[in-house]
């Protein structure tokens, strides 16, 4: 199976006034720059199999950024909400994969710290600090079983590195 493994590009701040945390949007500058990220990524990893997004407001309005640069792909791909992706657990996340085929590439969208301890769970890195997804960030990575330390990482891209 094919990781891609992206945290949502930069949002609204926390604590925004009269702004749950779930509904904090992209800020115009997050859109823009993750729009050109977002065209990078298209070229360069094939259109996935699926796409599974936190269904907080800043994971999907990456996910759909993303799923844009795939367009001229046909069938297009439409993201899915995850709720693991939001739970911060990587446990759940491990079961959500698990339901997609052995195979299949799979592009998650979501946010830290969970991305960076899913990519240490899956890859045996011990040290949380040792991964740190900026927003806007991607990685990706092989896994021979969706199970921890059954991981390769192929790259991780930097926010920004496209432009």
């Amino acid at each position: 199976m094919r990781i891609l493994v992206i945290r949502h590009a930069r949002a609204v701040p926390q604590g925004t006034r009269d702004l749950r945390d779930a509904d904090r949007p992209l800020t115009t500058d997050g859109e823009r720059r993750f729009r050109a990220t977002a065209l990078a990524l298209s070229r360069i990893v094939p259109k996935p199999d699926v796409l599974l997004t936190s269904p907080l407001l800043r994971a999907r309005q990456t996910a759909m950024l993303l799923a844009a640069a795939w367009t001229d792909i046909e069938p297009t791909i439409e993201p899915t909400l995850e709720p693991a992706l939001a739970s911060g657990s990587v446990d759940a996340i491990l079961g959500a994969l698990e339901q997609h085929a052995r195979g299949a590439s799979v592009v998650l969208v979501g946010h830290e710290p969970t991305v960076s301890a899913l990519l240490g769970e899956l890859l045996g890195v011990i040290s949380s600090e040792a991964i740190v997804f900026e927003p806007g960030a991607a990685a990706l990575l092989e896994v021979s079983s969706v199970a921890r330390h059954h991981g390769r990482l192929l790259w991780f891209l930097p926010p920004d590195l496209s432009q």
